[in-house]
């Protein structure tokens, strides 16, 4: 996806930022964050945006032998290996398919490549706040958190990420955690409430390439060392 083609789907979201100068300049940080709340919601309906992952950094083992059951999948600038059974998707971020339930309640991965440096064109002001690559432009926006609004950067990370996160199900019993293993690191929003489990994979590997695997798991089939065992079969594709 092109940093062109991603800011159409910013449009919202800067006129918003410019109307939080003037909130901020005027009523400082508790009206800001009541503005904000009023957007895109608060801690009560909307609880991903009052988490954060744990201080713990989880570094898992590859299952290699979980691993070879995986069916390789070659798609534009990236490839990755699936269990069978799911519907494998390379696409566009849409408000549709992260927000709304698609009508067919089949198991899917949806995947997105971004390539070095590229939320940094979104924002160029971050560098300021010593965001200088896709990793920490993730973290950022991971760690964001409603009552830790103060200013217009907090500002924008959290409305990032209500608009990055897509559906994990039950919010109030979602988690968040941090990983690091091989190439990788990242962070992963989850829920794994039955019927269904939902996995919101935000990973970057060493040469700053920044992928996001969504994996909608009807019948609960996966748990998170499968998960972290697929992660480890990205790769970029020139």
């Amino acid at each position: 996806m092109t940093t062109k083609k991603f800011l159409k789907h910013l449009t919202r979201t800067t006129l918003l930022l410019i109307a939080l100068v003037f909130i901020i300049k005027f009523g400082g940080p508790n009206i800001l964050r009541q503005y904000v709340s009023y957007g895109i919601g608060n801690c009560k309906n909307t609880p991903i945006l009052c988490m954060q992952p744990g201080e713990n950094v989880f570094t898992p083992e590859v299952d290699n032998e979980y691993r070879d059951t995986l069916v390789p999948h070659d798609f534009p600038k990236m490839s990755i290996s699936v269990p069978k059974g799911f519907r494998i998707i390379q696409e566009l971020i849409k408000k549709e398919y992260y927000k709304k339930r698609r009508p067919n309640n089949k198991a899917v991965i949806y995947l997105l490549i971004q390539e070095p440096g590229a939320f940094i064109k979104l924002y160029p002001d971050v560098k300021k706040q010593g965001v200088n690559d896709n990793y920490e432009f993730i973290r950022r926006l991971t760690y964001a958190h409603l009552n830790q609004v103060n200013n217009i950067t907090d500002a924008f990370f959290l409305i990032m990420k209500s608009i990055f996160t897509p559906d994990i199900g039950n919010q109030s019993t979602a988690k968040m955690i941090q990983f690091k293993f091989n190439n990788f690191r990242g962070f992963i929003n989850y829920s794994m409430a039955k019927p269904n489990n939902y996995f919101d994979c935000n990973v970057s590997d060493a040469d700053g390439n920044f992928y996001k695997v969504y994996i909608k798991d009807i019948g609960g089939l996966l748990d998170l060392n499968n998960v972290f065992t697929i992660i480890s079969t990205l790769k970029p594709v020139n």
